[in-house]
């Protein structure tokens, strides 16, 4: 088999260890004399271990040797900072028209860049190359006593097996990347993202570089916010029309300073901005702030590519700023009319407005700020930078989020997945209301909308996605001062009937359990409330009740296990007043009680919300409204069950053949390379690949054979369905294309006699199946997300799968958990077992959606696949119908290191 050629590999700039960018790329032939120097200038010892012996002439045949022209089974890869090659990396497959599986690597790194993961880059560049390329595994040969090299490889993640013979050391890396790969790049890329940042958000030195002498003028009002916070370290002004401004000298350029600043803050007219920032860069700046709008498209690459070029950070363009609130630093690059209050909630928002909004509520809710950065335009620094900086912080307990796009979703999702489970990520799930359906052909892809995509993104992270600001600070609220709540089950006590009522209506609403109390604890309430207390659920305490009986009543139900969440509706009485009680004081005034998740809410409060203070550092949130302390609940709930689930990673479906599938697939885009729909045939051969089971058919182009299967496949009596197929038929039943019910020969040859006549010559043959059953139908698809990636749909099916909308849908790869909770979210899902009905088993149903994942994951190729209607069968489920749409894309991996 002779080894396809691949596509130059794209040149891309990463991040090392110690936060540093350098630029991968292939190797040309015009590297020749840069990595002649690279080897040059290696001592004679590092030449010796990578060559296994030394002299002048070993750099120079070596030099010569990889900057030729590479074979199709060679691949190289530089990394480059500062115009000069740090290091390399290489592999050589077995020559041209052998079907080699392994390849030859080596590497090498420049004495002065050794331990700063230079290596281990390369090889996680190359690996990416060699897996597109079929290799499967890399073979290093190095020398015993080179212990660096081998502790690389192994560490790099993979499976590594060692053989000594003598003085060498053969290293067997198989490219086989799992969860524990992944694992190590999420380790990897959160140590180098984190290092990266440092400059950004942790400056020692900032200069503003476009203060005015305007009053109002942006550069101005953030230079007065650093000096009037205290920033910690020294503060520069860029002005070239001095002399001074707020009592600091102006310098004409970033060139003139006294000192290279960590952070530079750009307020510069937008046509200055890419000049500014290649000052800047030249000059050894680290990060950039940018807040300048309105950068055309050229600005905008000039500022990327110098930010790329010299390594720099930015936040920005067209952003409010950033803010530490950390004592040592005192940071508020912002144009923002108040400095937030130090706290523990790392905030980054697109929009200055809702960046505003947040800073003023966490603030005003005592919860206060760790660090804030608005994005901006996003043009680097993202959410999931900031995921990072916050889980290594050592500050941060809430990370609140708003993002209104993705650049790299499944990165996102995987680094916000591993955060949630160690502080919650909350966010506003902004843009519900996008135009409904995208402009795509089958049935899975006009449901698949952005929202139900963006759902799904979120619901997989464990992000806890509220519909407005207001809820999210509600929820925030909730989480920051009371403990998960460990089940779903809410009782509210109040001192009023009317509004007891509509809490538990709010809570019932938001999905909560308000069952009534077991006999025996309403039994115990009614003995300490006064008479005439309803101890139902709610609990009416009546306006009789005092501080000290209520204080009794929430300390029963919170010793119960089985009570979940306790919400207090509290409204001012007369009586109250008359006896000096406070009912509020029975919740913020307590003795010691086990933890029980608490919100109050008090009806005549004029702020949506506020956390009161409780015992020594406690807080309790006070609502003014019931629905918003229920959905608070609920959103507490939702992400207490997502926890506390076990974690999961994708299965591996047995029978699968990947190879198999690959190779179909290229074969057909060969001679397609437009893209479009598959023929039945192959559309079977590829689901067979992957074991999703199907209706048994057969393919016929004329009666005769028509009316012979139909006799193989329904058997005496039975009846069969006939399916007329041409190429690009999507839809059957809306173009006629289906002949149902039919039995015996004479109505199989009359019905295929109709298709031809009605189709004539686009008519390029016709499926025979079995009739299948009137039972339930149900939907299984996948489509491929152009900034998503591939997004696995499930629900009822069926002609009426549209006017249903009846879907559920979850990015791939599915987890087993993914499985369940797409099985279980459309509401069909009652169905499945619902009595009368044919069972559906569900083990397979789950098999079958993993398969579905696999294929998707698999396949960058797979544009659209679509099997309705998917229906129970007493082998388990199958597929009566599929279509897949194919479309040439190269495969991408969203893991990689790699910056935007």
């Amino acid at each position: 088999m002779t080894r396809a050629p691949q596509p130059p590999a794209p040149a891309a700039y990463a991040l090392l260890a110690d936060g540093t960018t350098v630029r991968v790329r292939p190797v040309a032939p015009a590297d020749r004399a840069a990595v002649f120097r690279l080897y040059e200038r290696m001592s004679p010892e590092n030449l010796r271990l990578r060559f296994f012996s030394s002299g002048p002439l070993v750099a120079e045949r070596a030099a010569d040797a990889l900057c030729r022209d590479a074979g199709p089974g060679d691949r190289a890869l530089v990394a480059e900072a500062d115009g000069d090659v740090v290091g390399l990396a290489e592999y050589h497959a077995a020559p041209d028209g052998a079907p080699a599986t392994t390849a030859e690597v080596a590497l090498a790194v420049a004495d002065a860049w050794h331990h700063r993961g230079v290596g281990t880059l390369l090889l996680e560049h190359l690996v990416d190359l060699a897996r597109a390329g079929g290799i499967r595994e890399l073979i290093a040969e190095a020398l015993a006593e080179n212990l660096p090299v081998i502790r690389v490889f192994a560490d790099l993640g993979l499976p590594v097996r060692r053989v000594f013979e003598g003085a060498e050391v053969h290293v067997r890396v198989a490219l086989t990347p799992d969860e524990q790969y992944l694992t190590a790049l999420d380790t990897r890329g959160r140590t180098a993202d984190v290092a990266s940042l440092r400059p950004l958000l942790r400056p020692r030195s900032v200069a503003v570089v476009g203060a005015g002498h305007r009053p109002g003028s942006v550069g101005r009002a953030i230079l007065r916010n650093l000096r009037g916070r205290g920033f910690a370290g020294p503060l520069y002004v860029v002005n070239p029309h001095g002399p001074a401004l707020d009592g600091l000298p102006c310098h004409p350029s970033v060139a003139d300073l006294p000192e290279v600043p960590e952070l530079a803050v750009l307020a510069v007219p937008a046509p200055a901005v890419p000049a500014v920032a290649e000052g800047c860069g030249v000059r050894g700046v680290r990060a950039l702030l940018v807040v300048t709008s309105g950068l055309d498209q050229a600005q905008a690459t000039a500022l990327r590519a110098a930010c790329r070029r010299h390594g720099m950070r930015m936040a920005g363009p067209n952003c409010l700023g950033l803010a530490n609130t950390e004592k040592d630093v005192q940071l508020d690059a912002t144009f923002a009319a108040g400095f937030p209050l130090p706290g523990t909630a790392g905030v980054a928002t697109q929009s200055g407005g809702v960046g505003i909004a947040l800073l003023d509520g966490l603030s005003r809710l005592g919860i206060g700020v760790s660090t804030f950065v608005s994005l901006g335009d996003k043009y680097d620094v993202s959410g999931n930078d900031l995921l990072q900086w916050w889980e290594e912080d050592g500050r941060t307990d809430l990370a609140v989020l708003h993002l209104e796009s993705f650049g790299n979703p499944r990165a996102f999702s995987r680094t916000a997945r591993r955060v949630s489970r160690r502080m919650p990520v909350l966010t506003v799930d902004a843009g519900r209301s996008e135009a409904g359906r995208r402009a795509a052909a089958s049935h899975t892809a006009a449901a698949a909308t952005r929202t139900m995509t963006r759902q799904a993104l979120f619901h997989q992270a464990g992000v806890i996605a509220t519909r407005s600001i207001g809820e999210l600070l509600d929820t925030t609220a909730l989480l920051h001062s009371q403990p998960l709540p460990a089940g779903d089950r809410v009782v509210v006590v109040g001192n009023a009937g009317g509004v007891g009522v509509l809490a538990a209506d709010a809570c019932s609403e938001a999905g909560l359990d308000v069952r009534p109390l077991e006999p025996a604890l309403a039994a115990e309430l009614a003995a300490v409330l006064p008479p005439g207390a309803a101890v139902g659920n709610p609990v009416d305490t009546t306006a009789a009740v005092s501080e000290e009986q209520l204080r009794t009543c929430l300390s029963l139900l919170a010793a119960r296990r089985d009570v979940h969440a306790v919400l207090g509706v509290l409204v001012p009485t007369a009586l109250a007043a008359a006896t000096g009680d406070d009912p509020v004081r029975a919740f913020t005034h307590a003795p010691e009680r086990p933890p029980c998740t608490t919100a109050l809410v008090l009806v005549d409060r004029p702020t949506r919300i506020a956390l009161l203070p409780v015992g020594r550092g406690g807080a309790l949130p006070a609502y003014a409204d019931p629905q918003d302390a229920a959905r608070a609940l609920s959103y507490a709930v939702t992400h207490a069950r997502w926890r506390n689930r076990p974690q999961s990673v994708p299965p591996e479906p047995p029978g699968i053949d990947t190879e198999g599938a690959r190779a179909d697939v290229a074969e057909w885009l060969a001679d397609r390379p437009e893209g479009g729909w598959l023929d039945p045939v192959r559309c079977a051969r590829l689901l067979d690949r992957y074991g999703i089971p199907q209706v048994a058919w057969e393919w016929v182009c004329d009666e005769e054979t028509a009316a012979a299967a139909a006799a193989r496949l329904a058997g005496p009596g039975g009846r069969v369905v006939l399916k007329a197929h041409w190429p690009g038929l999507v839809h059957k039943t809306r173009q006629g294309a289906v002949r149902l019910d039919l039995q015996g020969e004479d109505r199989v040859r009359a019905a295929y006699q109709d298709l031809a006549s009605r189709f004539g010559g686009r008519l390029s043959g016709v499926v025979v199946q079995p009739q299948a059953p009137h039972v339930l139908e149900l939907v299984a698809g996948v489509v491929q997300d152009e900034v998503f990636g591939p997004l696995v749909l499930f629900g009822q099916g069926g002609t009426a799968t549209d006017v249903l909308a009846d879907h559920a849908a979850r990015l791939a790869p599915l987890t087993t958990s993914d499985v369940d909770d797409l099985i279980a979210t459309p509401r069909c899902s009652a169905l499945l077992s619902a009595p009368g009905g044919a069972p559906v088993d569900l083990g397979s149903l789950e098999r079958l959606l993993l398969c579905v994942s696999r294929m998707a994951g698999d396949l960058p190729q797979l544009a659209e696949a679509d099997l309705n209607p998917v229906v129970p069968c007493p082998d388990g489920v199958m597929a009566l119908d599929a279509r897949i749409r194919l479309e040439p894309r190269q495969a991408y991996d969203p893991y990689l290191r790699r910056l935007r």
